[in-house]
């Protein structure tokens, strides 16, 4: 059975100068792929990591580049549209670090800063859940929703059903969802929406088998958002799952969401046609749309919505949380599922406390991915030698993403703290400079101090089952 594969290794390995070859291929595939990498201009270490592994392992490391390997994606924007949005203003004259964010947000985002008429947190999926099918049952217009995750269980069935009925109602309901995110929904879970005259799409289908494309199973978009009608929006960290549904499971995440109504709505609006524009290759959606946009409805609460992808190099919610934290002269709370930092975002944390202000961490206990929490961990050293005050949250998984600075400046949304959050998914966060809402956001962050004990620097921290294990998982940051 084997004997053809011997004849053809020892033919092989007969031919003449066959090292001499080898080492040309060899040489010629570095400079090939090694100078594409190299104009791309990353970080040093990046690139000089992916130069070793491409060298080390020709064959393996080519096909992990094509899946993992840094990627910028080139889509069009509606730049009409967003310079059509109103510039407001916002209520932030006279304060100079709001000034400074509003400007940072704007400048890395093209959305102009606005303004909300009302803005709830939703604390936790049953609260996020009633809200948005009451909203979704209220629609006239259009039902548009953008998720990474939409499960086939008794939470998905609820707004699928609600979707289904405004459809044959008469209203536009479009569904885009995140192909790996939502990949244990199939096509029958959607056939009774696109039957009533809905429409669906997936965000990054995979392209396995189109060799001469590279993949995009590395970049998801983890974005969750709602507009119903243009009027009201949701968005924030929650999911549709029953993972996330106390009302129905008690070890469901800890998380928060928003539903909004006002000026900002409409920035919402905008990064979800964008997104459906790109999904389905259509600009059918914008003929539905108005091409003015209606007066303005100024509101009290300062707003800020803050797209941020790989179709952008300016990373803006990672600037954002970087310049945020800048800006504090009391307090710094974080709260994150995963906290993989990179050097500005440590160092913008250990600044602030060694500066002596009240820098707090919260982290799930365990979060839903091993390797993160042993990755997250690796870091607390240098957090608690420079004054971090680090809690991990349990027994439930915290999934919270929200940043709170001083007593003014709140943001949340579904980014977390680490690398793929800040580069390499399509992610969402808005920014508020109100004191109401960053009060409300106080509250709930000590209520959770309660279920969340501090991380002491004298902790037992054996070799092979902490050090070690942490220090390795350290070393996948980059791609976590």
């Amino acid at each position: 059975m084997f004997e053809p594969l011997q004849d053809a290794w020892q033919a092989f390995v007969a031919i003449p100068h066959l090292r001499l070859y080898v080492a040309v291929v060899w040489i010629a595939y570095l400079v090939w792929l090694g100078g594409w990498i190299v104009l791309q201009k990353r970080e040093p270490v990046a690139t000089l990591s992916w130069l070793l592994g491409l060298a080390a392992l020709p064959v393996i490391g080519f096909l992990i580049y094509q899946v993992f390997g840094p990627q910028k994606i080139k889509r069009h924007r509606l730049r009409r549209s967003r310079s059509r949005m109103p510039r407001e203003s916002t209520g932030l004259d006279g304060d100079d670090e709001a000034i400074e964010l509003a400007r940072l947000g704007a400048a890395t985002t093209g959305l102009p800063p606005s303004t909300a008429r009302s803005v709830r947190l939703l604390v936790d999926g049953a609260a996020t859940y009633a809200a948005l099918l009451e909203a979704v049952r209220g629609a006239r217009e259009h039902v548009h929703l953008e998720y990474y995750t939409c499960q086939p269980d008794s939470t998905g069935n609820a707004l699928l059903e609600a979707l289904v009925e405004r459809a044959r109602a008469g209203v536009k309901v479009r569904l885009l969802l995140d192909a790996v995110g939502s990949a244990s929904a199939t096509k029958q879970f959607f056939a009774p929406l696109l039957s009533a005259g809905g429409e669906f799409c997936w965000f990054h289908p995979a392209r396995f088998g189109r060799i001469w494309t590279r993949t995009w199973v590395n970049m998801r978009t983890h974005r969750k958002i709602v507009v119903i009608d243009g009027r009201i929006g949701f968005t924030g960290g929650i999911n549709i799952t029953d993972d996330e549904n106390d009302s129905l499971r008690d070890d469901a995440f800890r998380d928060l969401h928003l539903r909004i109504e006002g000026d900002a709505v409409r920035a919402l609006q905008l990064v979800f046609v964008e997104d459906w524009m790109y999904a389905t290759r259509s600009r059918a959606v914008l003929a539905e749309l108005p091409r003015d946009p209606p007066p303005r409805e100024p509101g009290p609460v300062s707003t800020q919505v803050l797209p941020s992808g790989p179709d952008s190099s300016w990373e803006s919610i990672h600037r954002m949380h970087v310049s945020a934290i800048h800006t504090a002269r009391e307090r710094v709370w974080l709260s994150t599922p995963y906290f993989v930092p990179g050097e500005a975002a440590s160092m913008a944390l250990t600044s602030a406390a060694l500066g002596g202000l009240d820098v707090r961490l919260m982290v799930p206990r365990r979060s839903d991915s091993l390797l993160v929490t042993l990755a997250a961990r690796s870091y607390f050293d240098e957090l608690l030698a420079a004054g971090v005050k680090v809690y991990e949250y349990g027994p439930r998984m915290l999934h919270t993403k929200a940043l709170l600075v001083d007593d003014a400046f709140a943001l949340i949304g579904s980014a977390n703290f680490d690398n793929r959050s800040f580069r390499l998914n399509f992610e969402l966060s808005v920014l508020f400079h109100d004191p109401t809402i960053a009060g409300e956001l106080a509250a709930l962050f000590e209520l959770d101090l309660a279920n969340a004990p501090r991380v002491r620097d004298d902790r037992q921290r054996p070799l092979w089952r902490a050090r070690l294990p942490e220090a390795l998982a350290r070393l996948g940051s980059p791609l976590l």
